[in-house]
């Protein structure tokens, strides 16, 4: 069996470099980013089964590395490890689809427990893709793909989101605040600019199939016809 990758960010060299030591003693393969800047920038190289995320690092903070690890990887695993243990920032953690959050100072021996734990648990069910079928394509929700013919296109997390609204009401209209306060959370002006971009960021995904357009509905919302 492969080794299991770890990516690790967090600026306190010394630290990091006996918690990586104490992980690779126990057989996992760890790769150091000493700022959030180089974790983003390590994250397609290292392809990690895991992030562990220290929050207060300079470039990016571990928040806003989680953020652009979900935007293209729903599925790997991300742990926070912080030194911030109050309720707002751990619900921020989980708010970015983190998988676990220990507040430091920790024993290492509890962080191996919990990466045990949760490999053995993600191991142990059954992925089901959910997929969605329209026109000549084919969109899976899982994965952020969309599959047309012998062609494929990736999306992003947030354009995933918008996609699948508007395929769960496939030829019906949608309307922009429900997109909005499903996608964002919130209806405000800056959040209203940002979904006409991503829909034509989707329009440029769809372009392969001439069968599937989403329309724009004056002040009303979107329709995916397909």
């Amino acid at each position: 069996m492969k080794p299991l990758k770890i990516l690790f960010a967090d600026d306190d060299l010394k630290y990091s470099m006996l918690l990586k030591r104490f992980l690779e003693k126990e057989g996992y393969e760890v790769t150091y980013a000493g700022n959030g800047s180089i974790a983003i920038e390590q994250f397609p190289l290292v392809k990690p089964d895991l992030v562990l995320l220290d929050i207060n690092m300079p470039g990016h903070n571990g928040f806003e590395v989680a953020e652009r690890i979900r935007e293209t990887d729903k599925h790997v695993l991300i742990f926070f490890l912080s030194d911030r243990s109050d309720k707002a920032d751990r619900l921020q953690g989980f708010q970015l689809r983190a998988n676990d959050y220990l507040a430091k100072p920790f024993y290492p021996e509890e962080l191996i427990a919990r990466i045990r734990e949760r490999f053995a648990s993600q191991l142990s069910d059954t992925v089901e893709e959910e997929t969605y079928h329209f026109g000549q394509s084919v969109f899976n929700y899982s994965t952020n793909e969309i599959r047309t013919g012998n062609n494929k296109v990736l999306i992003t997390s947030r354009q995933a989101e918008i996609l699948r609204l508007l395929a769960k009401n496939l030829n019906l209209s949608v309307d922009r605040d429900l997109l909005l306060n499903t996608v964002w959370s919130s209806t405000s002006y800056a959040n209203s600019l940002a979904l006409n971009v991503q829909i034509t960021y989707l329009r440029k995904a769809l372009r392969n199939d001439s069968s599937v357009k989403i329309e724009s509905l004056m002040k009303k919302g979107y329709v995916l016809k397909g």
